[in-house]
C-alpha cells in the first residue's frame, strides 16, 4: 500500500514543482536545504528569499512584451510595486534592481521614497503613483517630494477635494491621474468601492476641476478590482466600463495617455495552482487595442501595480510540531510554536490560503490532522477550510521531531500582524532571516531580526521596573535552556 506521505503527494499533484523539491525525504525550496536553515536558526522562522522578487518582476515584464508585440500595441509598459505590500529595506532594494516603479498609499510612503532617493535606488524619471485617501500629511509629502523636482510623482485623484488641496501645496503645475470607483463583486457587503469616483462622475469632474485649470494636467485614469485579476464575467465587465471612460475622457483630454490596471495577480496557494498569466495579460492587451481602435484614440501606456505578486512568492514559514493532542475520536490537534493569528494573520482574518507542506520525514506514514497556535484564542488555527481540503502530515513522533513550512506568505503578513510590536497573548515574533545568491550563485543568508523577547513587550507596554539586570537573568536561562535543548537533539 502506498502509506508514505511522498506517495499521497505523488498520487494528487505533479510533484516536484519548480520551486520545491525533495532530497533524502527532506523538502528543498528553489534548492534550499530548509533542514539546514532549522538546524542553523531554530524555529520559528521566517525567511525572504530576495530572488524570488527579481524574478517575478521580470517574467511579467516578459509576458506584456510578448502580447504587445502580438497585438502590435503602440504604448509603454511600466511596471510598478505596491510597496504596502512589504516595506521592508531589503524588499524594496531587490525591487528597485530592475527598473521599475513605485506606488504609495499613504503618508510615511513618501518618507520611504525620498530615502531611496537619497540612497540613489530611485531616480527623478522613476514613477511614483500615489493612491490612497490623503490626508494632511499625505498631501504635504508628496507636495515635498514634487516641490523638490520629482516631476514624476503622480497624485492619483481620490475624492472631490483632493485637486485644491494640491494645488495649496505644490508650486508650479503637475500631473494627476483620477481613480475609478468600480464596482465591488456581488458577494461584497457593498456594492462601490469607497475608494476613487464614479465611473457616470468622471467626465464631469475632468470638464469642473482640471480642464480649464492651468496648473494641473491629467495624465493617467487608475482602474482598479479588488479581487484582483481573474478570468471571469465580472473582471471582463468592469474592464470594458472603464475603456468607455477612458476613451470619452481621452477625446476632450489631450494629455491624457496612461491607464494604470490596478487589482493584482494572483499567486500559488497549493500544489494544484493554475493560472495562465500569458493569456491574462494577451487578452487585456488585446482588448484595450480593440477598444481604442474602435473609437479612433491612440492606445495609453499601461501601468500595473503588482504587490502580491512581486513579493509574496519569495516568503516563508517555518514552524515545529511541538505536541499532538487527541481531542476526541476524530481531531487529531498539532500544536505549533507560535501563532497562526500572529504571523499569518491571513489565514485567520480572511481564510487565506497558502501553500503548506512538511519540510522533514516525507517518507513516514501519514495522518489527518487539524494545526493549532500558542495563544488561548479558540481562532488561532489552520484547517481544511482555510487549506482547500483535510490536512495531512507525517505521523507525529515525540522522538522525531516535525518541522512544517508555510510558504508564499512574503505579501502583507508583517504589517497586518503589527511586525515587531504587540502580538496576541505575548507570543513573540518569530526570528526574520534574508535569503539571498552571492556572485557565484551560491546560497547566502543572513539574520534580519532576532525573535522577540520579553524586554521588548515589557518595553512597549511601560513596566519601567524591568531592569537591565532582570534581562540580564533572562539571558542567561534563555541560554541555559538552548543549551538543553541541543543536548537532547
Amino acid at each position: 500500500m502506498n502509506t508514505k506521505y511522498i506517495d499521497l503527494i505523488n498520487q494528487t499533484f505533479n510533484f516536484p514543482q519548480e520551486e520545491f523539491s525533495l532530497q533524502k525525504n527532506q523538502l528543498q525550496f528553489h534548492g534550499i536545504d530548509l533542514m539546514q536553515l532549522v538546524a542553523k536558526y531554530g524555529s520559528p522562522l521566517k525567511f525572504t528569499y530576495l530572488p524570488k522578487i527579481s524574478e517575478n518582476i521580470n517574467k511579467a515584464k516578459q509576458w506584456f512584451k510578448i502580447a504587445m508585440e502580438k497585438h502590435q500595441y503602440k504604448g509603454d509598459y511600466h511596471y510598478c510595486y505596491c510597496t504596502k505590500s512589504s516595506h521592508f529595506k531589503a524588499v524594496l532594494d531587490e525591487t528597485l534592481k530592475n527598473n521599475i516603479h513605485i506606488e504609495t498609499s499613504s503618508a510615511f510612503d513618501i518618507n520611504i521614497v525620498e530615502k531611496l532617493k537619497e540612497e540613489g535606488k530611485i531616480k527623478n524619471n522613476t514613477y511614483v503613483i500615489c493612491n490612497g485617501f490623503k490626508r494632511e500629511k499625505y498631501i504635504s509629502n508628496i507636495a515635498r517630494l514634487i516641490n523638490n523636482g520629482h516631476r514624476n510623482c503622480i497624485p492619483v485623484i481620490d475624492n472631490y477635494e483632493e485637486i485644491d488641496l494640491l494645488s495649496e501645496a505644490i508650486d508650479g503645475t503637475y500631473e494627476v491621474g483620477i481613480r475609478i470607483a468600480s464596482e465591488e463583486e456581488p458577494k461584497f457587503a457593498f456594492y462601490t468601492s469607497r475608494l476613487g469616483i464614479g465611473y457616470k462622475n468622471i467626465v464631469r469632474f475632468y470638464k469642473d476641476q482640471i480642464q480649464d485649470n492651468k496648473k494641473v494636467t491629467l495624465k493617467m485614469l487608475h482602474f482598479f478590482i479588488n479581487t484582483g485579476i481573474k478570468d471571469n464575467a465580472y473582471y471582463w465587465n468592469e474592464l470594458a466600463k472603464c475603456l468607455k471612460v477612458y476613451v470619452q475622457l481621452k477625446k476632450i483630454c489631450p494629455s491624457l495617455n496612461s491607464l494604470n490596471i490596478g487589482g493584482g495577480f494572483p499567486i500559488k496557494n497549493s500544489l494544484a495552482f493554475d493560472y495562465d498569466y500569458q493569456y491574462m495579460i494577451d487578452e487585456i492587451i488585446n482588448q484595450i487595442n480593440i477598444s481604442c481602435k474602435e473609437e479612433n484614440v491612440p492606445v495609453p501606456n499601461i501601468f500595473t501595480e503588482f504587490g502580491s505578486f512581486t513579493v509574496g512568492e519569495s516568503g516563508g514559514a517555518i514552524y515545529q510540531v511541538l505536541h499532538q493532542k487527541q481531542q476526541n475520536d476524530r481531531e487529531k490537534w498539532n500544536m505549533i510554536d507560535s501563532s497562526f493569528i500572529t504571523t499569518l494573520p491571513d489565514t485567520w482574518a480572511i481564510n487565506k490560503r497558502f501553500v503548506m507542506l512538511p519540510i522533514n520525514r516525507w517518507g513516514d506514514n501519514y495522518e489527518r490532522v487539524l494545526l493549532g497556535g500558542l495563544t488561548c484564542d479558540s481562532d488561532d488555527y489552520y484547517n481544511s477550510e482555510q487549506h482547500m481540503n483535510a490536512i495531512y502530515l507525517p505521523n507525529y513522533k515525540k522522538e522525531e521531531p516535525l518541522y512544517i513550512g508555510f510558504f508564499n506568505i512574503g505579501a502583507y503578513q508583517e504589517s497586518i500582524g503589527g511586525y515587531g510590536g504587540l502580538q496576541h497573548c505575548l507570543i513573540p515574533q518569530p526570528k526574520h532571516i534574508l535569503i539571498d545568491k552571492d556572485e557565484k550563485g551560491n546560497i547566502v543568508t543572513k539574520l534580519f531580526n532576532k525573535e522577540q523577547k520579553a524586554a521588548d513587550f515589557l518595553k512597549i507596554l511601560g513596566f519601567d521596573e524591568y531592569d537591565e539586570k532582570t534581562e540580564e537573568i533572562a539571558k542567561k536561562i534563555e541560554h541555559l535552556i538552548s543549551e538543553q535543548q541541543f543536548v537532547k537533539k
